[in-house]
């Protein structure tokens, strides 16, 4: 059928729905209004209120409590994606809730123009809602641009993964010109500014997207309703349930007990949490549902794990870089520390469709490449970026200093690694959750990134105590031997899913076609 004779939603380009294209600009203006804003926090934060340079003036702050406030933000902007995905499937749809959740990020960003101290927690607060509004409905949305069964799913999601990086990459680049030019306001500023990009991107590209994230109100009669208050209520419908519930909010209790209220209050809601997975476990209709979803929560680990291990990319690496890498580049300059974090933003760009394209092509061979396979070798492949840690430990403590060279080859392992967990993770989400809780799992997933988040501070933190060699060595092990672990458990595990990945192809949006292989290479 002729592309002129096809609805816009239907519309194809380079393959793949032109509403990915739509979805892909919306998130990278995103990404880039985060990543740049997440640049600037800490060093705004622990800059004097008098003003030490051009910048002008910060909040004064300590290192420590500038990073005990940058922990809690990056982890609840994640965290905040639960009640996100909650909101769009029980009132307003994925559709809405990104659009709502752009609108409050232009807003927390403008908030963050203002030098007063309440504009700066209400920016930040903003921001967090905005992100969580946001970031797990439009990740969904791009899941629905996909038939069932379609191979082109997982290619998709690289696609959209490059924007989330090509928003890093720019904000890296961008914001920090902005910042020593016009001063601190103006990147905070620069920031809005692109967000209302997204905004305006996303209002326009709205004919590419009818046919995704809509909200329908349930009938009266309606089964597939969510209703979350049932769910809690029937927690306490038998004594087996309430007593389970009882053991995990005393889990909770003690964690309060023995650390302080911030992690209390993050205990108890990672409680109520595990209680509404639990309800939802015990309400699908089916044992293929419930088999499903069990596995999707096992994946979790996985994501908690690699993202633990991951983000010590922005701690202990970043540290590391600059205190002990020789950062001399042929004796011309000395190249920055932060520069470096532009490598795996960078790597991704270079290898994402090549990954994808890889992964697929194994596919329709009949070769090994199921969601949890690559989850689980995407683990061992960023484990083993910390070899070349090792290495450069080793080098510093026989010379005093070690080559950058051991940190590009980290970097790439660790870009490759996170190419085969984090895009295909989001995509399996789309593939095993059921529909009606779609993006509440997709929150979760959010959720369960900000919490490898902050096992990454956890960890950094003990190189004060065992130093660098140890530690790097031990997430070399230890990520290794839990990749390895699952793909000894991959048949059991895909038994599970009960076929979800086993009949995809490559297909089109043109409903007349229905399923074929569209790249001829492939089909050889």
């Amino acid at each position: 059928m002729a592309t002129s004779t096809l609805k816009p939603h239907q519309r194809e380009l380079f393959g793949q729905p032109i509403g990915l294209y739509i979805l892909f600009l919306t998130e990278m203006w995103e990404r880039f209004s985060y990543y740049g804003m997440r640049a600037l926090l800490v060093l705004y934060m622990t800059t004097s209120t008098l003003g030490d340079d051009a910048r002008g003036a910060g909040l004064g702050w300590t290192s420590k409590e500038a990073l005990a406030l940058y922990g809690w933000y990056t982890m609840l902007v994640y965290v905040m994606s639960i009640p996100g995905g909650m909101i769009a499937d029980k009132l307003i749809g994925q559709k809405k809730a990104v659009l709502w959740g752009a609108i409050v990020l232009c807003l927390g960003h403008g908030v963050l123009v203002l030098t007063d101290i309440w504009a700066f927690y209400t920016g930040l607060g903003l921001v967090i809602l905005g992100v969580g509004l946001l970031k797990p409905n439009i990740s969904t949305m791009v899941g629905g641009l996909y038939k069932e069964g379609d191979i082109r799913r997982d290619k998709g999601f690289s696609i959209f993964y490059i924007g989330i990086n090509l928003g890093s990459l720019l904000a890296t680049m961008i914001v920090g010109l902005v910042v020593a030019e016009w001063g601190w306001h103006a990147g905070f500023g620069l920031a809005g500014i692109v967000m209302v990009l997204g905004l305006i991107n996303y209002i326009a590209g709205q004919k590419y997207l009818t046919q995704v994230g809509n909200y329908e109100p349930p009938k009266a009669d309606d089964a597939d309703e969510v209703s979350y208050g049932k769910l809690y209520s029937k927690l306490f419908s038998s004594p087996k349930q309430l007593s389970i519930a009882g053991v995990l909010l005393a889990a909770s209790l003690v964690g309060w007990y023995f650390m302080d209220w911030g992690y209390g209050l993050l205990f108890v809601f990672l409680t109520a949490i595990a209680a509404l997975l639990m309800m939802i476990y015990k309400e699908l209709e089916t044992q293929v549902y419930k088999d499903r979803f069990l596995v999707l929560l096992l994946s979790f680990i996985m994501v908690i794990i690699f993202w633990g291990a991951f983000e010590q990319a922005g701690g202990l690496m970043n540290l590391y870089t600059e205190s002990n890498t020789d950062r001399n580049f042929f004796g011309l300059f000395e190249i920055p520390t932060v520069m470096f974090q532009s490598l795996n933003a960078g790597f991704i760009i270079m290898f994402a469709t090549l990954v994808a394209s890889i992964w697929a092509k194994r596919k329709l061979k009949g070769k090994e490449a199921s969601s949890l396979f690559k989850m689980a070798l995407g683990i061992i492949i960023m484990g083993f970026g910390f070899l070349f840690m090792v290495f450069a430990a080793m080098e510093f403590q026989k010379s005093g200093t070690s080559s950058m060279i051991w940190l590009v080859l980290a970097y790439l392992f660790h870009t490759i690694g996170e190419l085969c967990i984090s895009p295909v993770a989001l995509s399996f989400i789309t593939k095993l959750a059921p529909i009606k809780y779609a993006s509440l799992m997709m929150g979760v997933y959010f959720a369960s990134t900000g919490l490898g988040n902050k096992v990454a501070g956890i960890v950094g933190e003990s190189a004060s105590d065992y130093g660098e060699y140890a530690v790097f060595l031990g997430i070399l092990i230890f990520t290794v031997i839990i990749g390895g672990l699952f793909i000894l458990l991959l048949k059991p595990l895909k038994r599970l899913t009960h076929g979800a990945e086993d009949n995809e192809r490559m297909m089109h949006n043109d409903e007349t076609e229905g399923f074929e292989l569209a790249d001829p290479e492939i089909n050889d």
